[in-house]
């Protein structure tokens, strides 16, 4: 059946990076942003994966805070910059990703003069908050 047919197209295409198009005349790309490895995500026998989008206007700062897992940022519009613990400030623009570590306090900030936004994505244990204070 041609249903059959396409979804084995599909898998075969998703494990060489591409998945098939609607259009007839090419196909959909997977364009790697960031790959990192880290060792400080949730082991319990479920996890919860989330995805957030945030907005920081000129002169915004995030309270001192830690996360209990790693974060990954990816800043869609202006400048996001943050000072981490031990560390020097990252500044991370349009179209950059950074990971924000577990178990480092930060602060985050715009010290731009248009909004930062972000999308955020990362995996948790379920119900545990997004940052604690610090």
């Amino acid at each position: 059946m041609h249903e059959t047919s396409d979804v084995k197209t599909m898998i075969a295409g998703l494990s060489v990076g591409t998945t098939r198009s609607a259009q007839q005349d090419g196909m959909a790309k997977l364009t790697p942003l960031h790959r990192e490895v880290v060792r400080t995500m949730p082991a319990g026998p479920e996890q919860e994966i989330r995805v957030l989008f945030a907005t920081l206007l000129p002169g915004d700062v995030t309270p001192r805070h830690v996360h209990r897992f790693p974060v990954t940022v990816y800043v869609t519009e202006g400048v996001f910059t943050l000072e981490l613990d031990d560390r020097e400030p990252v500044a991370i623009a349009a179209g950059g990703v950074f990971v924000e570590p577990a178990d480092v306090a930060m602060t985050g900030r715009n010290a731009g003069d248009v909004p930062a936004r972000m999308a955020l994505f990362y995996v948790c244990e379920p119900g545990a908050p997004f940052a604690d204070p610090r």
